[in-house]
């Protein structure tokens, strides 16, 4: 599977007022592997940047007098996510800036689930973590993910850290207890503990002749009191 972990910075948080998308960063996923390939631009908006939103990612309006306008890098960037299926934290905001902006190119260009499905991982942590903060920072407390490199939010650096957050929530049981029984807190109990990759094979210990043979007798005897031996038909399917 093909996934795309995006995120975008904008303007402002209204498409209503016209705000328009100054960031895109998106991290290539597959078979829950980072592939290393990417896609960032940054873009000329045609307005102003609120003060607002320049407190939250620091990109200021002079930085981006030069960059090019989304008409310009609109084909680029569809044709690196058509196909995949897209990760967005809070995705309802990312992709309806993004729909703003085709919707202003007019056709060809649609929507984006005319190319993509999406995952929504803030609704995934709401299911996961009812109750708890469920923001990029707490997650990332919340599963070990190291983000103090983050002071402002950036789009490609957004999407590097979600797609490790995201690998960790769908990564299945973390860790075998259920709460900290040694008086640590929630967030290191609940901490990603991850395999060792580079760990030997573990041994294959075979039964011996003598334990199949009293298998086997096992075997016997059960099917005489029940007439019947679920193993044996079983192991007669996967012969056949």
């Amino acid at each position: 599977m093909r996934q795309i972990v995006l995120d975008t910075e904008t303007t402002g948080l209204e498409t209503s007022q016209g705000h328009r998308i100054i960031e895109i960063g998106c991290v290539e996923v597959i078979d829950r592997s980072l592939t290393g390939n990417h896609y960032h631009v940054y873009i000329n908006p045609e307005r102003e940047v609120d003060a607002g939103a320049f407190e939250v990612h620091g990109i200021s309006n002079e930085f981006l007098a030069d960059k090019p306008k989304f008409k310009q890098v609109a084909q680029d960037f569809l044709d690196f996510i058509s196909g995949a299926e897209l990760v967005i934290h809070n995705a309802a905001f990312d992709v309806g800036f993004i729909d703003y902006e085709f919707s202003l190119l007019g056709a060809p260009f649609g929507k984006v689930s005319d190319y993509c499905s999406v995952v929504d991982t803030l609704m995934m942590a709401r299911k996961k973590h009812p109750g708890q903060k469920n923001n990029l920072d707490a997650l990332c407390k919340r599963y070990g993910i190291d983000n103090s490199h983050r002071d402002l939010h950036g789009a490609l650096l957004d999407s590097e850290i979600l797609a490790d957050v995201y690998l960790a929530m769908t990564g299945g049981q973390t860790s075998l207890s259920l709460h900290s029984e040694d008086g640590g807190t929630e967030e290191e109990a609940s901490e990603v503990r991850r395999i060792n990759t580079q760990r030997p094979s573990l041994r294959v210990i075979r039964a011996s002749e003598a334990e199949l043979a009293e298998h086997a007798r096992q075997l016997d005897a059960v099917e005489k009191a029940a007439g019947f031996s679920l193993w044996r038909k079983k192991q007669e399917e996967g012969l056949n």
